[in-house]
Parts: structure tokens; sequence; C-alpha cells
């Protein structure tokens, strides 16, 4: 591997609020962004990362510049060019990569991946571990977990998305093993496994399961129905919300109970936010 000659970064780029609009990132910005020695800052800059170009550079920051036909050719056979397609169409050229190496190669370069400066890079590692076939359920959220605990949003929410697919072919046996996770102190973590389990997220797959027995992930619910931090508070409500949606009744008869036995502001916050849509009906 061959480290990049990192710069020092003015603190006019690294303090920045962030563009509104694509068209508005500073050029300097931009090239910081695809070179991989900035992290974005907000969705709009997450959005605007060109990531052919920014693979380019990890392959030569890697020592890697053989295969850079290779991962462009996946990236050129998509039909969609939406980030959610490039991310794991991405990561699957690095596992037919992985295929190729020793075992010491391989966890060298995830490892620089899973802590490199970019989050996009990040986001890469966290859907290796997603889409790993080699992987069990248990394997992925164990391999995930420090990225639903990263401090970058970006990479926080591709860590769900990446796993949600295993989740939602084995529901019961994750539903278990989430219940420590909605226990862990850090509140990224709980908020993972709420919002890894949504019934029919918006950048996701539904959970036709949930949808129809949202029940099944109450204990997860329970855990959290009070919770202090509003991120947290935010994806619960959210949960619920969704579920009213196929199942209104359930949610409304959850909303009472919870207020009955956890007449917090913390709960009444959480409750406001899940009867949103229902409400919007009368």
């Amino acid at each position: 591997m061959n480290p990049k000659n990192y710069f020092l970064i003015p603190d006019s780029i690294l303090q920045r609020k962030g563009a509104r609009k694509g068209t508005d990132i500073p050029e300097d910005v931009l090239q910081l962004l695809q070179q991989g020695q900035l992290q974005t800052v907000n969705l709009t800059e997450w959005l605007a990362v060109d990531h052919a170009v920014l693979l380019q550079h990890a392959l030569d920051d890697f020592g890697l510049q053989r295969s850079c036909d290779v991962f462009l050719s996946e990236l050129n056979h998509l039909k969609e060019k939406k980030i959610m397609k490039i991310l794991p169409a991405i990561a699957q050229a690095w596992l037919n990569l992985f295929e190729q190496q020793t075992y010491e190669e391989r966890t060298l370069i995830f490892s620089a991946m899973a802590s490199h400066l970019s989050d996009s890079i990040r986001c890469w590692a966290a859907y290796i571990v997603g889409i790993d076939p080699r992987l069990s359920v248990e394997q992925k959220l164990t391999g995930i977990r420090p990225f639903a605990a990263d401090p970058h949003f970006g990479v926080r929410e591709i860590s769900w998305m990446a796993v949600r697919g295993s989740i939602a072919m084995q529901l019961l046996e994750s539903l278990a093993l989430l219940n420590d996770w909605v226990r862990d102190q850090d509140a990224n973590i709980r908020r993972f496994a709420i919002e890894l389990t949504r019934p029919q997220g918006v950048w996701a797959k539904h959970i036709p399961e949930l949808k129809e027995q949202p029940e099944l992930a109450l204990p997860l619910l329970e855990a959290v129905q009070s919770d202090p931090v509003k991120y947290v508070q935010d994806s619960v409500g959210n949960w619920l919300n969704d579920a009213s949606k196929t199942n209104p009744e359930w949610v409304l008869r959850v909303c009472d109970a919870w207020l009955k036995t956890s007449n917090t502001k913390e709960t009444r916050r959480i409750v406001t936010r899940a009867k949103r849509s229902l409400m919007k009906k009368q």
C-alpha cells in the first residue's frame, strides 16, 4: 500500500457548513472529497461525490492501480447510476478482488478502508460487510457495529442499509440478536437497531413480515420508548409511523399503552411523531 502525502487543510474548509446545492460546492472542496482527503459535512456533499473518481484515487493509494479497469467496468455496467446502486456494486467489486488475494492482503486493505478519513470509503467497507455471502447474520452484525457507531451520519445510514437485506431474510434471529443493541450505552447503536428494522423505510426495501406483524419487533421498541436522545426518539417514532400505514389500530394501542406506563416528555414526543400520518387522515 502507498499512503498518500496528506497536506494541511485550511480551517476554513474543515469548519465549513456545506453547500445547499451541489453546484455551490467549492471546487477545492469537491476535489479533496474525491481524493479521499476530506469528509462530507452534509447530504448535498455526500451525494455529490463521484465514486468512480474517488475509486481511482483509492486504488492508487492502496497500490492497486492495475485493478482500476475491473472496478470501473463494474460501474459502467450499472443500468442505474444512483448512489444506492453504486455502493453495493463497488463493494461487490472489492469482494471479487479479495478472492484473488491472501488473507493478510485483504485484511490490510479492508482495515485501511474501515478507518479511512473519507466517509465515502468507509461506506464501501460497510457494504462489503453487508453483502459478504460468507458471513452469517450474527457475523454481519458484529462486523457492521463499528460503522453503526461511526461519528459520520452517512456511514451510520449506510451501515443499516448494508445489512437490511440479510436481516429481513432471517428476521426472528436478527430481532433476538438486536435485543442487546437497544440497551447499549451508545445512542447510535440503539438507533441503528430501530432504523434497521423499520417496516418500510424511505431509502430501503420494505420488510413485509414487519408490515404484517409489527408486534414481532415490540420488545425492541419498548426498550427505547422513553429514550433520552432525540436521534433515537425520532427513529422510534418513524418506526411506528411506518407501521401505522398497514396496522393503524396496533400503533394506536401501543401509543396508548406507552402513555399510561411511561408518560414522560420523551415518550410523548415519540407518540406524537408516531401518529403524524394518522392525524393527517382525520
